[in-house]
Parts: structure tokens; C-alpha cells; sequence
């Protein structure tokens, strides 16, 4: 396929330093797949903020362009499973990492990510949840697996304010759990309850640090790690599970195993870049149907060109970020 040349969010690493901004990109400078999709939306991340900067060692390559999200229009194919017009979208799946990503007016995929757009989505709805909901709802999928009931007590999510947190407080009210949102901007209680959250603490509830303390929470998704995470798990009905996503505060965890062993209280690692296919693609059924938050316009504080991605990578690491970003691409 030809084109003519167009815009892309492009992230360089060699003699010049580490830079990124927008480019003029063709497609054979793009990499391979057998999809092409006209992209109309992608989001921000954390993991995406950390890309654009340089503050985290996220590109294994270079230069790649950024962005682990997005949806649009697929307008060439090689594989018989999507042709021209199909809305589709793609998040993780190495997007940014090791290849190129979605900030970018055309992107070129592997089919075998490639997602069919769920009927219950628009391509701008699925980027307001894109990694962040999906990832909560990875979270819950795994919860439930795990046989999480909501007999055993309310599920916390901490770092609920920020994107996977506020997706995480609306999909488990969704699915029928009370929930504690954990947050350190007691301003925003009033948002944090519309989405669905019971009850809104601060973050001096998961402060201690003492091996076990009484069962406060069913169980939970943390989103901060250190001190928060063990003493979440501190506090965990017998039985219970803690799934964790991020590492916002810290990546160590320092505790005992006495929650494990006295209370069978179980930890899930939820990595959401590489699940699988079968997975993701019925994780996705869900977030278009009985997972769908219900005021998924209420999470998205923020719409943006690619011009303004600098600006909001600097305001999600330094804690200011609410909700979701989306960025309109087209």
C-alpha cells in the first residue's frame, strides 16, 4: 500500500539524546503487519507518559513511535479477517515497546492482535477505556477466576483517581461489589462516587506496617505498590485476593507471608500488554457489554491532539492526572 506522508508522535534514543514530538512518518518507516487502520483515537498511559519522557525504560528499540493504544478504520488488510471499513482496535500487545505504536494518523499492525471493534463500543468509547479498562477489567476476570465474592467484604482499589483505578472503582460496582476507593485527593470524592465507589478513604487506612491487622477488605486492586499493597494484603479476608497493576509509588514489597499462609489470601499479578488472544478478546465482549462503565464519559477528563502529549506526560508523573486522557488523532 501506498500513501503520502502524515503525522506521528516519534521517540528517539542515540547520539542527539533521548527526544520525542511529531514527525513526518511514511508507512514503509513503520513496522510490519498485516494491517493497516486509518487511526482515529488512542489514550494516555502511565506507562505512555514514562515512554515520552525518558523516565522509564519502556522502548526496547528505536526510534518508535509512541502510544500503546488505538482505534480506527482498517484500510488495507492481508488477512481475510478484517477488510476495509472494519472498526478496530489494539492495546499492548508491544505497542511502543517493541514496535510502533498508535500516536500516529496511520498505524501498521500484526493481525493476530488486531480486535474487532465490540458492538457495544464507539472507536473513541474503547480508547477512553483502551489499557487502563481493560486492564481493570483483566483484574476482575482474574478475581472472579479466583473465586472473589463479594460476601467476603468490600474490593479497595487504591490509586483510584488515575485511569485504571477510576475504571477499576466503575467495573467492580458494575459487576456487583461494594467498593473503597483509595485515594490521596480527597477533592475528588464526589467524582469517585459517581463512578460507583461506596466509600472514598485516604491513603492512612493502608499506612501500617505490621504483618497482619484485622480483615477490613474482601480484596482489592492496587495500583500504587509498596507499603499501600502489603498492608492491603494485611488486611484481606481469609481468602480474599489482591490483584496488582501498577507501581505508581514503589516496585518493592516488603512484608511477611503471614497473610498468605494463615489467611489463604491470594496475590495476582495482572500483566496486560501480553494476554492472550482468547482472553483478550472475551475481556473486550465484557467492557461492550455488562463491564461497560456506566458513565464512561464522566472518566474521561481530557481530550487532546498529539501536540499536547508532551504537557500531559509531565502532568500524570507528577500525580496531577485525573481519569482519562483521550487523543484524537484525525
Amino acid at each position: 500500500m501506498t500513501m503520502t506522508a502524515f503525522n506521528a508522535f516519534r521517540i528517539h534514543n542515540d547520539a542527539a539524546g533521548y527526544r520525542s514530538g511529531i514527525e513526518s512518518t511514511t508507512l514503509d518507516q513503520l513496522s510490519a503487519g498485516e494491517v493497516v487502520i486509518k487511526a482515529a483515537y488512542s489514550s494516555v498511559n502511565y506507562k505512555d507518559a514514562l515512554a515520552g519522557t525518558g523516565q522509564g525504560k519502556i522502548l526496547r528499540r528505536f526510534p518508535l513511535t509512541g502510544g500503546i493504544d488505538v482505534a480506527g478504520h482498517v484500510v488495507a488488510s492481508e488477512d481475510p479477517r478484517f477488510k476495509e471499513g472494519d472498526p478496530v482496535l489494539v492495546t499492548g500487545c508491544g505497542l511502543s515497546e517493541t514496535r510502533d505504536g498508535g500516536y500516529s494518523e496511520f498505524v501498521r499492525l500484526p493481525a493476530q492482535w488486531v480486535v474487532a471493534l465490540p458492538a457495544g463500543l464507539g472507536l473513541r468509547e474503547s480508547m477512553i477505556l483502551g489499557t487502563a479498562g481493560f486492564t481493570a477489567a483483566l483484574a476482575l476476570y482474574w478475581l472472579l477466576r479466583n473465586r472473589q465474592s463479594p460476601e467476603y467484604g468490600p474490593l479497595a482499589v487504591t490509586g483510584a483517581t488515575g485511569g485504571v483505578g477510576s475504571m477499576a472503582v466503575s467495573i467492580f460496582s458494575q459487576a456487583g461489589f461494594e467498593v473503597h476507593a483509595i485515594s490521596g485527593k480527597a477533592d475528588q470524592a464526589g467524582y469517585l462516587k459517581s463512578l460507583g465507589a461506596n466509600k472514598v478513604l485516604g491513603r492512612d487506612v493502608l499506612s501500617s506496617t505490621r504483618p497482619l491487622e484485622s480483615a477490613r477488605f474482601g480484596g482489592g486492586l492496587d495500583n500504587v505498590g509498596g507499603t499501600m499493597l502489603a498492608s492491603l494484603l494485611a488486611q484481606t479476608h481469609p481468602y480474599g485476593n489482591v490483584a496488582t497493576a501498577g507501581l505508581v509509588s514503589a516496585p518493592e514489597l516488603n512484608m511477611t507471608v503471614m497473610p498468605f499462609i494463615l489467611r489463604g489470601v491470594s496475590l495476582l499479578g495482572i500483566a496486560s500488554a501480553g494476554t492472550g488472544r482468547e482472553i483478550r478478546d472475551e475481556i473486550w465482549q465484557h467492557l461492550g457489554a455488562d463491564w461497560k462503565p456506566a458513565r464512561l464519559d464522566s472518566i474521561c477528563t481530557r481530550e487532546i491532539s498529539m501536540a499536547q502529549l508532551p504537557e500531559v506526560f509531565q502532568s500524570m508523573l507528577t500525580g496531577h492526572s485525573l481519569g482519562r486522557t483521550v487523543v484524537k488523532l484525525n
